[in-house]
């Protein structure tokens, strides 16, 4: 199935962004609903700032890529298991464990807004320069530069306590901000590590 050009495709799922010690950075996407059907990829950079993707299927790995900007992309299965409030992700490289903690004070802002609301390219277009104040690094509605133009509409936020893994043979290391900020699109999940739940909105023209 091809889905270029895109005309307007949403992803409803969640994201975890965190960092470690070691300086590697990692934004994982795991996707209930999606035009690809449901999937988990990964998004790692490295303390060098090399950016590499891994995902499920050759026809994610195209849509990802094609979105946003990758140094290295490589296809292989990505598993997310979570058993109450810890979550663990294992990948071509990756062996990561994480603990997800209590709703933030974001979350129980962004819970206030009517799903429907809060999901709409609209809505995340119109609070976008308000998100970049709030939450520095962050931003709800923009392009990579690859012709599309992504929304992302968050719902709930929780904070991520304590994190473990090891990544192409190294130890992370403990759990970290995310800083600095992930580069593989026009913006970066919170500095603070967290999961976030949202439909993510990606169009063209």
């Amino acid at each position: 199935m091809r889905h270029d050009p895109v005309s307007r495709l949403r992803f409803r799922g969640q994201i975890a962004g965190l960092g470690s010690d070691s300086g590697v950075r990692i934004v994982v996407g795991h996707w209930d609903d999606s035009p690809f059907g449901a999937f988990t990829d990964l998004m790692v950079e490295q303390a060098d700032g090399w950016r590499v993707l891994i995902a499920p299927t050759r026809q994610v790995a195209a849509f990802v890529a094609g979105t946003y900007g990758f140094d290295e992309v490589e296809v292989g299965e990505v598993e997310w298991v979570r058993r109450g409030t810890e979550v663990s992700v294992t990948g071509p490289g990756l062996e990561l464990s994480f603990l997800v903690g209590a709703r933030t004070r974001l979350g129980r802002l962004l819970r206030l807004v009517p799903p429907r609301v809060a999901t709409s390219p609209t809505w995340s277009r119109l609070i976008g320069p308000l998100s970049a104040r709030l939450v520095p690094g962050v931003r709800t509605f923009g392009s990579a530069g690859s012709g599309r133009w992504e929304a992302y509409g968050a719902t709930d936020l929780h904070a991520i306590t304590r994190s473990a893994g090891v990544w192409r043979g190294r130890t992370l290391g403990e759990l970290a901000p995310v800083e600095p900020p992930v580069a593989v699109g026009f913006a970066s999940t919170p500095r603070i590590p967290g999961l976030t739940t949202l439909v993510t909105t990606v169009g063209s023209g």
